[in-house]
């Protein structure tokens, strides 16, 4: 077996293994509440604190994977969460358990190892999808949140736990025996790393983006058991059941985006998560009954699912350098989305008496992501074009409709000796080297009016005042109605047959 397809196994199944126990007290909050005392507002903060660590440390677990390597930080990742399963299981206060389910969220931050160390096994072509395969790791949630309240049910909430001692001592061992030993490691420094990045807007976007799927899968995986239970009045193992269904699905499908992010534009993927986010968060905010309440929550899965896998193709793309700090910040993010939502939720239902706010805040939220992502696809072409036009070995100048120069290229410059500043606001008579009379540039400008087009041998003239030859090509480009809002002009000096000559 290949080293990449050793390490996207054990790396796959030690994500499984984390996000497991990262959902431990939403999964059994349930059965918790009963034993200890807590009013709606703890069982919120009990359910949402273990996403704070599991989301601030994922921005050093990802340099630190860089730096010594996914074996070392999965194998003390997971002997480090043997201390707050140990401490939730012997829980009788709600401080006991805020301190344990804060040091729980190790389990979720282990998320940025895999991310940063798989992509170094594979081409690039491949990394959307295999991080969508690692990124399925989150099926870990699910499984907890279908084996937990069954095992509750019949050992009691505390022996269950307990069980998940054994889960991380194994994962541990695996990473220790079988982790790669000899992995490329980067030893770049972090402050440098965040100074490259920081001021990068598209780290800012993905994060949001993120911040919303990813967030949206985590809210929902550690508000629904209690949400169902107190909403909806359903026994606990079912809505234990219905919360798998709803992890399964988001979990299936991102490896379903990452591979379609390999195959066409992520941009356009993301463009229909967050169309469908919008309307499923609108959907939701109507507190609607239970079979249309289930069918949004299966849409945001769906939109979650492939949505997450979408974004973690888009990091190496523009990251390739900075990948691992920029996976930590991006997934720190999506973490911290799922803090949120739960408290939010709570305390507006605390306020209101229903959810409907909340909700329409994941569909505001999501229609604004929206427009964002239209706006980069479009700045990501200009960005294109710009590239292609500052590369151009040939001349490049765009002017306005009445001939005002608007911008050159880099080799308009070399050829030209004129900066943008010396020529921008003045016309092309700038270049004219007095070889060529009235007629001819008159003729040339009845070709532009008439065709739109003229192309021909000239004569010009440099800022040092020497004369040159080249061959030119002249466009109008038009608006919608057809009206000429611009000339874009090409040339390359002259290697012209005698007869071309003047």
């Amino acid at each position: 077996m290949k080293q990449g397809t050793r390490q996207l196994f054990i790396q796959t199944g030690s994500l499984i293994g984390g996000f497991m126990v990262w959902v431990l007290i939403s999964s059994l909050m349930p059965f918790i509440k009963a034993d200890i005392q807590l009013t709606s507002t703890q069982q919120s903060w009990a359910t949402a604190i273990p996403v704070i660590l599991g989301s601030i440390l994922r921005v050093p677990i990802g340099y630190w994977t860089n730096k010594y390597g996914a074996r070392k930080l999965f194998t003390f990742s997971f002997i480090i969460l043997l201390l707050p399963i140990f401490l939730i299981s012997i829980a009788k206060s709600i401080t006991v358990l805020l301190i344990g389910g804060f040091m729980l969220g190790i389990g979720g931050a282990v998320f940025s190892i895999g991310v940063t160390s798989l992509p170094k096994y594979y081409s690039k072509e491949k990394h959307g999808f295999i991080n969508g395969i690692y990124g399925a790791g989150n099926i870990g949630t699910a499984i907890t949140s279908f084996s937990a309240p069954v095992l509750a049910n019949t050992y009691g909430w505390r022996f269950t736990i307990q069980i998940f001692l054994i889960v991380v001592l194994v994962f541990s061992l695996l990473n220790f025996l079988f982790g790669d030993k000899k992995e490329r490691k980067v030893n770049n420094s972090l402050t440098m790393q965040i100074k490259e990045v920081y001021k990068n807007q598209k780290l800012w976007f993905l994060s949001l983006f993120y911040f919303i799927t990813f967030g949206s899968f985590v809210a929902f995986t550690i508000y629904l058991p209690s949400f169902l239970v107190n909403h909806f009045d359903l026994d606990k193992v079912d809505a234990g059941l219905r919360t798998a269904g709803f992890i399964a699905i988001a979990t299936l499908f991102r490896p379903v985006g990452g591979w379609l992010g390999d195959k066409i534009n992520p941009f356009l993927i993301l463009m229909g998560v967050f169309f469908w986010l919008t309307f499923a968060g609108f959907l939701l905010s109507f507190t609607p009954s239970l079979p249309i309440y289930s069918f949004g929550c299966l849409l945001v899965a769906f939109c979650a699912g492939i949505g997450n896998g979408a974004i973690f193709k888009l990091v190496p793309l523009y990251f390739s350098k900075q990948a691992g700090i920029v996976n930590g910040i991006v997934a720190a993010m999506g973490g911290l989305g799922g803090f949120f939502p739960p408290l939010i939720l709570t305390i507006l239902f605390n306020l209101t008496g229903h959810y409907a706010i909340g909700f329409m805040s994941l569909s505001e939220f999501s229609l604004a992501s929206l427009i964002l992502v239209v706006w980069l696809f479009y700045q990501d072409k200009l960005d294109i074009s710009s590239k292609i036009i500052n590369n151009a070995a040939e001349g490049i100048v765009v002017t306005d409709a009445n001939g005002a120069i608007q911008r050159i290229n880099p080799s308009f410059t070399k050829i030209t000796g004129y900066s943008l500043d010396e020529v921008k606001g003045k016309t092309l008579s700038i270049l004219q080297s007095g070889e060529h009379d009235n007629d001819f540039y008159k003729k040339m400008w009845v070709s532009l009016k008439t065709k739109g087009h003229w192309e021909g041998n000239i004569w010009n003239k440099r800022k040092n005042q020497e004369l040159y030859e080249q061959w030119l090509t002249i466009n109008a480009l038009n608006d919608d109605v057809g009206e000429t809002k611009n000339y874009v002009g090409r040339f390359n000096e002259a290697k012209l047959d005698n007869h071309l000559l003047k």
